[in-house]
């Protein structure tokens, strides 16, 4: 897994170097502090390990990467990614033991000549979850990239939109996995299907049929996991990232998916989710002590250095402008009940 990652001059991450990363870590702080920066900059990366040297592809660890860059961050030139006041930007990530370096300043164009990749050859996949779900605009996003070539979905959604369209695989899988299925199925109260003939995705709830525009998003976005691991794009040594996991979700469902996330982190799949949502931390720290397990975290901070603060939720809950107004709504309730007396 992902064992550590240090970060200079990333858009709006000035320092970065998070060493203590577990099977499942979460990521808060305000808008624009460099939350979802940071998931993309580690999706990035792995997927420039993954598709090297994958099956024919002739292209090299900095094609690649330059690729992923581009059409994930949605910029015409990679150098636009170096935060202006400083130059060059830095990214170094230990995976395994292993690593993957690479740097580029300002004025990076088409190439990034700097590039040192350790790592070994991987079959597995890591996959990104958008906040907002993609079965009902799919095969929007793949005309959009493979036809048009423009910009305005980015990679993040491209690469789930084709693993998504891998056919269901027959036989065993890893019992954990059947187990999470189980539980998906429990949370949305039915799943989501892909119709070969009609070539279009349905919710089916028993023997009725629903057409995916007329489904919640909560329950699409939440069955993306049961279809990954029903065509197999999962195994035990994926990664997955995750960027608000509560949107569009009811808080009962909210805390069941983080407990199948936790399942599937005991499995071997490492997590990272990136959230504004005191509930999401509530629970995961609520999951770190019940079960006496580490869940790491990364804090932005606000001040203008750009600094940032790790932690673990078995240690306890982090210091945070999230948990501080909710801490300030509860102090403005008890207020209201006493001024009501």
């Amino acid at each position: 897994m992902i064992n550590s990652v240090k970060l200079e001059n990333f858009g709006p991450i000035k320092v970065l170097d998070w060493q203590d990363i577990s099977n499942i870590n979460v990521i808060i702080g305000k808008n624009s502090t460099g939350k979802t920066f940071l998931l993309k900059s580690l999706y990035t990366a792995m997927k420039t390990v993954e598709e090297y040297k994958r099956g024919d592809n002739p292209k090299t660890v900095a094609e690649i990467l330059l690729d992923k860059l581009i059409w994930t961050y949605q910029t015409d030139t990679i150098g636009d990614l170096v935060n202006k006041d400083f130059n060059p930007l830095s990214f170094n990530m230990s995976f395994n033991q292993d690593s993957l370096h690479y740097i580029f300043g300002k004025d990076t164009t088409k190439r990034i000549t700097s590039i040192e990749n350790h790592i070994s050859q991987r079959s597995s996949n890591s996959v990104f979850l958008p906040a907002k779900e993609i079965t009902s605009i799919e095969h929007i996003i793949t005309e959009s990239r493979e036809i048009k070539k423009l910009f305005g979905f980015d990679d993040t959604y491209y690469d789930l939109a084709k693993a998504i369209r891998i056919p269901s695989q027959k036989g065993k899988n890893y019992k954990e996995f059947a187990e999470c299925r189980n539980k998906l199925k429990e949370i949305v109260d039915g799943k989501i299907e892909f119709d070969n003939k009609a070539d279009k995705w349905y919710y089916k709830k028993g023997n009725q049929k629903f057409p995916i525009g007329l489904t919640a998003e909560g329950i699409k976005k939440i069955s993306i996991i049961d279809i990954l691991l029903g065509n197999k794009y999962l195994d035990k040594e994926s990664i997955i990232f995750i960027d608000e996991p509560e949107s569009a979700l009811h808080p009962k469902a909210i805390s069941k998916f983080l407990e199948l996330l936790y399942t599937l982190s005991e499995s071997g799949i490492q997590i990272f989710m990136a959230t504004h949502s005191y509930f999401v931390i509530k629970k995961l720290y609520i999951i770190a002590q019940k079960m006496n397990k580490s869940i790491s975290g990364i804090s932005f901070n606000d001040s203008e250095n750009g600094e940032v603060e790790e932690f673990d939720l078995k240690q306890g809950m982090p210091a945070n402008s999230i948990i501080e107004e909710s801490i300030h709504l509860y102090k403005e309730e008890i207020n209201i009940g006493w001024d009501n007396e």
